[in-house]
């Protein structure tokens, strides 16, 4: 007896001989593009504001605030900051902005991020575009071939990521002061830079690579009840990562663009005390 069903067509990918035969691309009626559009616009939008600003090389310091995207400065030519990070370990021969030193390592970390990984593959490459919906490309190799083998990097991206957050809770601890060094002031940009140090912890903490860090390898929890909890606690962080993900991205600019207003002279630094 005839199957009634069309036949799979010829090539690879959902068309591959014994895979289901659908007739359409996918079985959905609701708008499940919205998603994918949205993270290519969001993430296009960053780029190229992380990129202008990264070039850019100016207003990045107003004391006693730095830019995220600027911290710690590494270049010789670095604006000199109160006791803050500028540590000049990369001589006259580094002549482009010194933020291009640093964005690689938090660059990496979200580039190779698990959470983002889905987010640009399915809004970039339609790898797949979503749930239940053929993607467009005949074979897939996974992340066994450049460049996406790169992304098994992620776990060593963390660890200097770990180290860029607590330079950035320095530059946080460091806004308790006024433009002139003294302590116990605190001004509309310390809020900034407190909220971006504190996304920018709770989306590294629920990273899946902390997670494995702190609970992986174990044969019982009930062994390493310490483990067990920042486990736990990591745990519960994970399960908001993507929106932790998403709020730190728009933290990181949102500091960045006000240490840019100030540092510019485009308004004053608000002052509570």
């Amino acid at each position: 007896m005839e199957s009634s069903q069309p036949s799979p067509g010829p090539g690879g990918g959902v068309h591959a001989p014994g895979r289901a035969a659908v007739p359409g691309r996918h079985l959905r009626t609701d708008r499940w593009w919205l998603a994918p559009a949205a993270t290519v616009a969001a993430l296009t939008a960053f780029v190229a504001y992380s990129t202008w600003r990264a070039f850019a090389g100016a207003d990045y310091y107003a004391a006693p605030y730095v830019s995220p995207f600027y911290s710690p400065c590494l270049a010789h030519d670095c604006v000199p900051m109160k006791g803050g990070a500028d540590w000049p370990l990369f001589g006259p021969w580094w002549s482009i902005s010194p933020a291009l030193i640093v964005l690689i390592f938090p660059l990496g970390f979200r580039l190779t991020c698990y959470y983002y990984r889905k987010a640009y593959y399915r809004g970039f490459w339609a790898s797949p575009p979503a749930c239940a919906v053929a993607e467009p490309h005949a074979k897939y190799t996974g992340e066994t071939r450049l460049p996406l083998i790169l992304q098994n990097l992620h776990r060593y991206f963390f660890y200097f990521a770990v180290l860029v957050a607590g330079v950035l809770t320095y530059d946080a601890v460091l806004a308790f002061r006024d433009p002139g060094g003294a302590w116990g002031h605190m001004g509309l940009g310390t809020l900034v830079l407190l909220a971006n140090i504190a996304l920018i912890w709770a989306y590294t903490l629920s990273c899946h690579s902390c997670r494995h860090i702190v609970g992986g390898r174990l044969r019982t929890f009930s062994k390493h009840p310490v483990r067990y909890r920042m486990w736990t606690a990591v745990s519960r962080l994970n399960a908001h990562h993507m929106a932790l993900a998403w709020a730190s991205l728009v933290s990181v600019a949102v500091a960045d663009f006000y240490v840019y207003l100030v540092a510019g002279g485009t308004f004053a630094d608000p002052r509570f005390f």
